[in-house]
Formats: structure tokens, C-alpha cells, sequence
């Protein structure tokens, strides 16, 4: 199979029939052999009813179905999983991205040896109140990540398969999709400018402060995580084990200028009257507890379960 589409929608039942429509029209005029994986994320309209009726019409229509609402990086996590073509194409249900853009996605993928594409939406026709939010949180994974991408959260991304069938997307990672490749050893991560058209049918699901906030702390998490996950002491235990030195020299300090005093005859301060006695007491009991926690922390990675488990009601 040449190309895996996977689309998660949540209440997207009045924009469904067209995009089908223009994803099918793309695919038969370039003759690709192709499968549509629709994940219907806890929809509370029509939006499984038309996926099961288009499944009886098109052998090439598959669906999954949640119980309840999970989210993006959920949806993504299991059409991931399912697709079977050499090339995985992710787009947004909500015909803000153009399905005449999977060919170009698909050549680059297969002729140039890139991992994966990102498309950039150059041009915007988003209001301010959502623009200026990702800008900000752009540039900021850029700092971070140190990948050079205009536009992390673009719906409209290709990968080869292998790529998605050797990262965990949970929680809201779908927004670090190119971090989590590279971190992987997928390291030919491109980009390709792409049409972003206005919103024909419904509203957005997301709001613009909130996903600027929520963004920088999913950034932090996943640096941490992609460092730290496996080795959770060598974070814990370096801090840790600083504090302690610290601690314990001061009061070493306090020791030593005690007994010179007393071998100069010069009355000494209490011990409690000397402000590096509480710096050295904060920092040894900070140092311990950090030191514990990366034991802890070790305890959890190495008996962690797999997050991404969902209940799906149908699949087709």
C-alpha cells in the first residue's frame, strides 16, 4: 500500500463528506493505492454514522471508534498504529488542510529519503487570538528542540511508516511529533510549505492563551522526559547529591570557625545564630529527599505500564 492517511476528528460530521470526496478524487487521479484510517474521538454527532456508511461504500475506509473524548495524540496514537502504507499522511478533518498536497508530501518522503515532512501554513487565515499563541509557542520549541521548523502543530504531516511505528504520541504530544522522531534516531525531518484555507464548517476545538500555555508545558515535560526518562536518578541524584555537598560544607565551615575561635579563647556564637547553619541544614535535607526521589523515579520508569490504553467501542 502506497499511503495511509490518518485523519482524527472530533464533531466534524458537516466537513466529512467533502473531504472524503477530495481525498478520493487525489488519490484515484494519481493513482495511489491507499487506505483512509478515520478516528472518531468520542464524537457527539453524526460523525461515526457517515465513517460506517462511506466503510460499506469504499473498501478503502476504515474507522475507530473511543468510548469517550481522549484527544489528538490519542487518536494519532492508534491510526498510527493501524496504518499499513510505506507512507503515513496525517491531516485535520476540519478542510483547513488540502488534500492536493498529499502527492508533493508523498514524492518527498519517497524520492528525497526525508523521515518525515511538517507542513508550514505560511499563510494563515486563523484570528490573531490564535495566530500570535503559536508564533510564540513555535519559536520557543524551536529554542528548545533545536529543530529549525516554522510550524510544529500542523495537522499536515507525512512520515514513513517506521517512523510512527517507533514513537509513543500521548497525552498532548502531538504538538512535539518532530521532537519525538528525532529523539528516536529519525533525523531527516523536513518541511514543506502548505495551503492553510478558513474554517468552512464548525468551530475550532482549541483556544489560543490556552494552547500557547499548555504547549510551553508540554515542552518542558517531553525535554524532560526525552533526557531524563530512562535515567531519572542522574537528574535527581546530580541535584541532589550538589545540595547535600553544599550543605555539608557549610557546616563544615561552622565547625571549623567554631574551634578556631575556641583555640583563640574568643567566646563563640551559638550554632543557631549562625545563618550558614540553616543554609546547611535546608541543603542537606533538600539534597536527601532529591536523592530519594531519583531512587523513587528509577522504581517507577523500570515498572511504568504502556500509557496509551483506550477503550474503543467500534472499529471497522
Amino acid at each position: 500500500m502506497d499511503i495511509s492517511i490518518v485523519i482524527p476528528l472530533y464533531n466534524e460530521d458537516e466537513s466529512l463528506p467533502e473531504l472524503v470526496t477530495w481525498i478520493e478524487r487525489v488519490m484515484t487521479d494519481n493513482h495511489f493505492t491507499y487506505e483512509i484510517i478515520m478516528v472518531d474521538d468520542g464524537s457527539k454527532d453524526q460523525s461515526w454514522q457517515f465513517i460506517e456508511e462511506q466503510s460499506g461504500k469504499n473498501s478503502n475506509i476504515r474507522g475507530i471508534k473511543f468510548r469517550r473524548n481522549y484527544g489528538k495524540s490519542a487518536a494519532l496514537h492508534c491510526g498510527f498504529q493501524a496504518a499499513q502504507g510505506e507512507v503515513v499522511i496525517t491531516m485535520d478533518a476540519d478542510m483547513q488542510d488540502s488534500p492536493d498536497e498529499i502527492p508533493e508530501l508523498y514524492r518527498m518522503i519517497m524520492e528525497e529519503d526525508y523521515d518525515m515532512i511538517s507542513g508550514w501554513k505560511k499563510k494563515r487565515y486563523d484570528p490573531l487570538s490564535k495566530t500570535l499563541p503559536t508564533k510564540l509557542f513555535n519559536a520557543t520549541a524551536r529554542k528548545f528542540s533545536g529543530i529549525k521548523l516554522h510550524d510544529f502543530n500542523c495537522g499536515l504531516k507525512a512520515y514513513k511508516n517506521k517512523v510512527v511505528k517507533n514513537i509513543e504520541v500521548y497525552g498532548e504530544m502531538h504538538r512535539y511529533i518532530p521532537i519525538l522522531a528525532k529523539q528516536a534516531g529519525f533525523t531527516r525531518i523536513g518541511e514543506k510549505i502548505v495551503q492553510h484555507r478558513a474554517r468552512k464548517y464548525g468551530v475550532t476545538k482549541f483556544g489560543g492563551l490556552n494552547r500557547f500555555i499548555n504547549g510551553v508545558l508540554d515542552l518542558l515535560s517531553i525535554t524532560f522526559i526525552t533526557r531524563f526518562a530512562k535515567k531519572p536518578m542522574h537528574l535527581f541524584g546530580a541535584i541532589g547529591t550538589l545540595l547535600f555537598v553544599i550543605g555539608f560544607c557549610a557546616a563544615g565551615w561552622i565547625g571549623i570557625d567554631k574551634l578556631i575561635c575556641l583555640s583563640r579563647g574568643i567566646p563563640a556564637r551559638l550554632v543557631t545564630s549562625n545563618p550558614y547553619f540553616y543554609i546547611s541544614l535546608v541543603s542537606m535535607i533538600l539534597g536527601t529527599q532529591l536523592f530519594l526521589a531519583g531512587f523513587v523515579a528509577e522504581l517507577v520508569s523500570r515498572s511504568a505500564t504502556d500509557r496509551n490504553v483506550y477503550l474503543i467501542e467500534k472499529e471497522i
